[in-house]
This record gives C-alpha cells, structure tokens and sequence, in this order.
C-alpha cells in the first residue's frame, strides 16, 4: 500500500555569501538513490574547482535510504546539516547538494554548520515542497442517464474523474481517498438505485502544495 509523503516540487538553486564564502545550494526530486548518485556527479564535475560539495539525500517513502558527506568539511559540520535540514521538513525523495567557494575567511564548526544548514534549507524552499497522497482509482460504470447525476455529485465529493470511456455504458476512473472510499460507494449506491459497477483499480499519488511549513 502506497503511504503519503513530502518532498520537492522541482529543482531549485539559491546562493547565500557568508563572510566571503559562496555556497550555492541545490535540492531535487529523486526516486531512486541512483538519481541521487548522478546528480551529485554531475554538481561536483560542474564545479570541480570548488572547494568543496557537500550532499545529503533522502531516498525511500519511509527514508529507507540515507547518506550525506562533508567533501573535507570538519567532520560532522556540513553533511549532516544538510541532511538535517531535510530531515527537519519530514522529506523524503530528495538530494541536496551545496557548492561552496571559501572566501578566505574561517568560519569555525559553529559557522559552517549554520551555513550549510541554512543552505539547505533555502534550497529546498525555493524548490516549494510538495505532499504526495495516496489514492485509490476505481472504474465506474453507469448508464448514460445517470452520468451528469453522478459526476456532479463525485466533483462535489471532492474526487478526480478523468479518463472517461464512452461505449454501451459510461465508464470513468475516479481517484478517492482510501479513508472516502466506502462513504463514495454508499453515495453511489444511494443516487443510482444500486445502478451502477464499481471495480477497483491501482493506487496511484496526487500531488498537493503545501503552503505552510514550520
């Protein structure tokens, strides 16, 4: 069973300057920790003369899958920042990466980790998150004097119709809620008179923004 999760919208890529220092943090979506892999690659090959890129990714519905590295940052003070900053938004199916040119200033542990910590996070916001949620399809099948009747009522119950097949009878697919699911089999049964077939389908994911984050 497919379980809900968060994670990026797109690709983004911001830059923040500490103390002479450029980072430029990079966040995208991923579905496999190969992904992951070639986009950290292709960073580090894009800015082979930084000083240093430091990653994280997350991969997995329930973070199976977790990694990040300093590139030669003091242990424990960019890595693992970054992969906080993931961690702390609930994310998953993500990779992040930030390119630093050193500025000629020291930052100490302390610095760096705001740095990159702070990186990261401006990085997965402006890429704007999104929550991945579960639903179930369902083919519908009712006569053609019933098929307005019924659309109306699954668009006011708040559930997606699309591929509609126009043969003897009507056949749609909807996406319910698995927790509607029931409730949108009575209602049909109800407006119909029990008129109608109902076979259920996969899951698939719908994607819904999400506004406000801590």
């Amino acid at each position: 069973m497919l379980s809900e999760y968060l994670t990026v919208a797109k690709a983004s890529e911001i830059v923040l300057i500490e103390r002479k220092s450029k980072f430029i943090g990079r966040a995208k979506p991923v579905s496999t920790v190969e992904e992951a892999e070639e986009f950290i690659a292709e960073i580090s090959k894009k800015h082979w003369d930084a000083t240093h890129n430091v990653y994280a990714y997350v991969v997995g519905n329930q973070a199976e899958q977790q990694k990040c590295s300093d590139d030669g940052e003091p242990s424990g003070t960019s890595g693992l920042p970054t992969l906080e900053a993931i961690k702390s938004l609930d994310m998953v199916n993500v990779v992040v990466v930030t390119t630093r040119y050193f500025g000629g200033t020291l930052l100490g542990r302390g610095g760096l980790i705001r740095a990159y910590g702070g990186a990261a996070a401006e990085a997965l916001r402006a890429a704007g998150i999104v929550r991945y949620v579960p639903h179930q399809r369902i083919k519908v099948t009712v006569d053609y004097t019933l098929m307005g009747k019924v659309q109306n009522e699954l668009v006011n119950s708040g559930v997606i119709i699309h591929d509609t097949e126009y043969l003897a009878e009507v056949t749609f697919s909807v996406d319910v809620l698995p927790d509607q699911v029931d409730q949108i089999y009575r209602m049909l049964q109800e407006i119909t008179a029990d008129q109608f077939q109902w076979q259920p389908d996969v899951q698939v994911y719908h994607q819904i923004p999400v506004e406000n984050l801590p």
